[in-house]
C-alpha cells in the first residue's frame, strides 16, 4: 500500500462537504502512483469513484496532464515545424450516431494538414465503436506499431495515431478499473486534454457538459496551451451535429479577445438534416467507402459539414464556403481515396 497515496485519497474521499481539491503537485503524484500501480487496486478504484463524486478542478486535470507528459508517449517536432490538428475525443467511442472524424481526418491530410489522434480498443462505460477499429476497416492498422513508425507515418502522410495499448501501456492498464467502477473516471477528461506531441499544434477537444468545458479552459492555460478548440459535438466527439446549431469555443493566441464562442448552423450551408444513426461498424465502413468513391450517400453531408469547417478552422481555406468547396473536390476528384492509399503504404513499408 502507498502511504502517499492514502494520505491524497483522504483529502479527494472525504465527502461533499469536507472532502479537498489537491494541488497540481498532488495531482500529478496521484495519477503517476496509479499509472504505475504503486497504489493497490482498492485505493485505485476508491480514488476514481471518490473524485468523480468530487469532481475534478482545472487545476487537478493540469496535474493529471503533467503525469501524462512524465510517463506517456510524446511525438517530437516534425521536420519544418507544420502545426498538428490533434483530434481528442471520447475514448468509449460512439454507439448512437455515425462517426466521421477518419474522413474528416483523411481530407485534412489531402489537403496537406498534419493530424494526430489517439485512444484505445472498446473501452468502457459505453464501449461504442473506437477510432481504431474504423482505421483497421479502411486497411489502416495503427496497432503493433512503435512510436518511431507513428513519427515516420505523420512525417510521410500527414496522419498519425498513439494506440493506448501499444505507445501507452500504463495508461492502459488503468481500463479493467474504469470497467469496474462503472462510471467515467476524470481520466476521461483528461484524456480529451491531452495532446501527444511537443511542436507547434492545435488541439480540438470534444467534450457533452458545459461545465467540463471551463474545467477544459482553466487546465490548459495553466499549461501554457493557447491554441485549442472546445466542441459540443456528437456524444462529446469533435463531430459537428447538423440536426442543431453547433456550438465552439476557440481560443486563439493572436485574437483579441483570445476566447471566443462561435455558433454555427448547417441550414445556413444546405447540409442540415438529421443525423445519421450508427447501427454496426460494417454499414459505417460500406458508407465511408462511398463517400471515399465520391458517391452520393447519407453520410455525405456530414463529411462535408465536419470537414469543410475544419479546413476553415484550421487556416486552409479564406471561409467555410470555400472549405466546403474544397472538401467535395478532394472527394470528386480521388484526392482523398489516394490519400488513404499513400497512408496505406507507409504503414507497409
Amino acid at each position: 500500500m502507498s502511504d502517499v497515496f492514502r494520505e491524497l485519497l483522504k483529502k479527494v474521499g472525504s465527502g461533499r462537504h469536507t472532502s479537498k481539491d489537491l494541488s497540481r503537485a498532488d495531482a500529478q503524484t496521484a495519477l503517476e502512483l496509479m499509472l504505475q500501480q504503486e497504489a493497490t487496486p482498492a485505493q485505485i478504484g476508491a480514488f476514481l469513484i471518490s473524485h468523480r463524486i468530487k469532481r475534478p478542478t482545472g487545476e487537478e486535470l493540469a496535474g493529471f496532464l503533467d503525469a501524462y507528459e512524465h510517463l506517456g508517449p510524446t511525438l517530437p517536432p516534425l521536420p519544418n515545424s507544420p502545426r498538428v490538428v490533434v483530434f481528442s475525443v471520447p475514448y468509449d467511442g460512439r454507439s448512437r450516431t455515425a462517426c466521421v472524424l477518419p474522413l474528416t481526418a483523411l481530407l485534412l491530410a489531402a489537403a496537406g494538414h498534419a493530424v494526430l489522434m489517439h485512444g484505445g480498443d472498446r473501452m468502457p462505460t459505453k464501449y461504442g465503436v473506437p477510432l481504431i477499429d474504423l482505421w483497421q476497416g479502411l486497411g489502416v492498422d495503427w496497432t503493433h506499431r512503435s512510436l518511431a513508425d507513428i513519427y515516420h507515418v505523420i512525417g510521410q502522410s500527414r496522419l498519425g495515431f498513439i494506440y493506448l495499448p501499444e505507445q501507452f501501456p500504463l495508461a492502459q492498464g488503468l481500463v479493467d478499473f474504469r470497467d469496474q467502477v462503472g462510471k467515467r473516471p476524470p481520466l476521461a477528461t483528461t484524456e480529451l486534454l491531452w495532446h501527444p506531441y511537443q511542436g507547434d499544434h492545435h488541439l480540438i477537444s470534444g467534450f457533452v457538459h458545459p461545465p467540463t468545458e471551463n474545467m477544459m479552459r482553466e487546465a490548459l492555460a495553466l499549461r501554457g496551451t493557447h491554441r485549442f478548440t472546445t466542441v459540443k459535438g456528437l456524444e462529446g466527439s469533435c463531430d459537428l451535429p447538423r440536426d442543431r446549431k453547433a456550438i465552439l469555443g476557440v481560443n486563439h493566441p493572436d485574437q483579441e479577445p483570445c476566447w471566443q464562442r462561435l455558433i454555427l448552423s448547417a441550414r445556413d450551408y444546405d447540409l442540415h438534416g438529421p443525423e445519421v444513426p450508427y447501427s454496426s461498424t460494417a454499414a459505417l465502413l460500406e458508407q465511408f467507402h462511398a463517400v471515399l468513391n465520391g458517391q452520393s450517400c447519407e453520410l455525405m453531408p456530414a463529411v462535408l459539414w465536419n470537414t469543410g469547417f475544419y479546413l476553415w478552422h484550421v487556416g486552409g481555406s479564406a471561409s467555410l464556403h470555400e472549405g466546403l468547396q474544397i472538401a467535395e473536390d478532394l472527394l470528386i476528384n480521388g484526392t482523398a481515396k489516394k490519400t488513404l492509399e499513400h497512408l496505406q503504404q507507409s504503414l507497409s513499408d
